[in-house]
């Protein structure tokens, strides 16, 4: 079916699509088979489809951070397994050592054999962020750990379904007795809800599979296996024709960009752009080194951050896929927090450092101003050890919060929305409120947070959360110190900030007689961990994206924008306050 003249376009366009439509039909699986809050409505997971060597062929618009790095999961479980895979064996890995992002992110890999025959033709895998797999504090998402031995189970290769049999047994002792045995940790907190998603994960695979097997029904093994490969050329030719444009445009073949962590730690990166090839080397030498918080981002993770800026930055439709990486040699320095060691903290790298990556990368070429740069990745719950050691059962909940995006040469930003390497949703108020006890006092814009310009930057949000029963508390969240910048004069985001709203009980009326509020308002910077009790609140305030350009006199200042599509105020308060007023 290949003219010598190349693949028939419409033969190429309809396998682009039949490829992406069985990782979403995978995800559509896994969404509604799944039992956890951070599956089934926040939709922290990935699905995808890989060539018989690993390479990404093609996935549905999931999560960027996933998608980019499933492929080193799936080369590395190749290497351990080779040919002694069979039929009904499905693999389960999260160690970032082996393709892994951060270990809340639990990747199941399922080998697809071709009719009859002991070969491989495809691997389905998906990838969902569990809420809890021990460590040591609820939510998997410490933003003090220092080690990965605090962050929860790793897991290097455990086969969860071997010829067809689930293997409840090694699922236990590698999710709830090793990561227990740690000082200080605990194992997952609530094992039901995760052993229920990781089937749901399986069975989203296996239905990939189903398709797949449709698929080289329809038009035979050896056409479907050709177009694959022609759907990677085409990403290849289509990143090579990119990097010659964007280098006639800057007029010149060298570009460079460095922005910093809050923490200080550089991220810089140098390309040098082939302009005859159509292809580039990306060097991020002179990144800080290995940082002793959880910042660390493994290089899965950078690869994943600068597929998804490739793909991000082409003007036509194809599936992200390895092909975007060909024409690309990614140089990261050994002992940098790129490049981290075995046992380095990364449950942040995944999150905030990758947002990073993206930040200095699009300034490199310069495509936009910067987002939020951040997820604000909050985490609470209850369960771990009592004091004699004994494991407490408990629960976990998770979620991310949208901010600003940056602006472009031709658009304004875009407000609250989830940016770059997330794209997840944030938790509904109404299950919220109902799953776990706690209460929305106020989510809504954050005005006045965006970059003022020509074209301004997208507004932050707040979200302020009362805890009905004491609990712990986490937040980890970057663009605390520093602002997100603007291009081309356009002024920068706000940063975001972090506040304890904390009840005062009896006795701290009585050491503060002139508090008439009957709280104390607590910044508790970007990082942090407290146990609130009753009544406490935590409102968060995201940053908002940085502008491009500078408007007319640029006589506007922050707050004077009109937005058509303003947030009217939702959850349990805004309701009754209505239901007061209508009387």
């Amino acid at each position: 079916m290949t003219s010598e003249k190349g693949p028939d376009p419409i033969l190429l366009t309809l396998f682009a699509n039949r490829f992406m439509s069985v990782a979403e039909a995978m995800g559509r699986s896994l969404q509604q088979t799944s039992i956890s809050t951070n599956i089934k409505e926040r939709l922290d997971f990935s699905c995808a489809l890989f060539a018989p060597d690993g390479d990404l062929v093609a996935n549905a618009p999931f999560i960027p951070i996933h998608l980019g790095s499933m492929s080193f999961a799936v080369k590395y479980q190749m290497k351990l397994h080779g040919s002694s895979l069979k039929e009904g064996d499905v693999l389960m890995t999260n160690s970032p050592h082996a393709g892994g992002s951060h270990l809340p992110d639990i990747t199941i890999i399922t080998p697809v054999f071709a009719p009859n025959s002991k070969e491989i033709i495809f691997f389905t895998a998906s990838r969902g962020h569990h809420a809890d797999i021990g460590g040591i504090l609820p939510g998997s998402m410490p933003p003090t750990s220092v080690n990965i031995f605090e962050e929860g189970a790793e897991i290097e290769s455990f086969k969860i379904v071997d010829g067809g049999i689930f293997d409840r047994k090694g699922l236990i002792e590698y999710m709830v007795d090793k990561p227990s045995q740690y000082p200080g940790s605990s194992g997952c907190r609530n094992i039901r809800d995760v052993e229920s998603d990781l089937k749901a994960q399986v069975a989203a695979n296996h239905k990939g599979i189903q398709l797949i097997h449709a698929i080289v029904d329809d038009y035979g093994l050896e056409t479907v296996q050709e177009y694959m490969y022609h759907i990677r050329a085409n990403a290849e030719m289509s990143v090579r024709n990119l990097l010659r444009d964007v280098a006639k445009r800057a007029g010149s073949s060298i570009l460079s960009a460095v922005d910093y962590l809050d923490d200080g730690s550089p991220i810089s990166l140098r390309v040098e752009i082939n302009e005859s090839e159509g292809s580039a080397v990306l060097d991020f030498e002179g990144t800080g080194c290995e940082v002793r918080g959880n910042l660390n981002a493994p290089i899965s993770v950078v690869h994943s951050a600068v597929i998804y800026c490739m793909r991000s930055m082409l003007d036509i439709d194809i599936p992200l896929n390895a092909g975007c990486l060909v024409p690309l040699d990614i140089r990261i320095p050994k002992k940098s927090l790129l490049s981290p060691s075995r046992t380095a903290a990364v449950c942040g790298g995944n999150v905030l450092t990758s947002q990073r990556i993206v930040d200095v990368v699009l300034k490199a070429f310069h495509a936009c101003a910067a987002s939020q740069g951040c997820t604000n990745n909050l985490t609470f719950g209850t369960g771990g050890k009592d004091k004699e050691g004994k494991a407490v059962a408990g629960w976990g909940y998770y979620e991310t919060i949208a901010g600003g995006s940056g602006a472009g040469p031709h658009w304004h930003g875009t407000d609250g929305v989830h940016t770059h390497i997330t794209n997840t949703r944030i938790g509904d108020v109404e299950i919220l409120e109902r799953r776990y006890p706690v209460m929305i006092h106020r989510f809504g814009l954050r005005s006045g947070s965006a970059g003022v310009g020509k074209w301004h930057g997208g507004e932050g949000v707040h979200r302020e959360i009362e805890f009905l029963e004491p609990m712990q508390v986490s937040i980890l969240s970057e663009r605390r110190t520093r602002q997100p910048y603007g291009v081309e004069g356009g002024g920068s985001g706000a940063m975001g900030r972090n506040t304890w709203i904390k009840k005062l009980r009896e006795e701290d009326k009585d050491l503060d007689e002139k508090n008439e509020t009957g709280t104390r308002d607590i910044n508790i910077g970007g990082k942090a961990t407290v146990f609130m009790g009753k009544g406490d609140r935590l409102l968060i305030e995201t940053p908002g994206g940085g502008a491009w350009g500078v408007s007319e006199g640029q006589s506007k200042k922050k707050g004077e924008y009109t937005y058509a599509n303003a947030w009217e105020p939702r959850g349990s308060f805004a309701e009754r306050a209505a239901a007061q007023a209508a009387f």
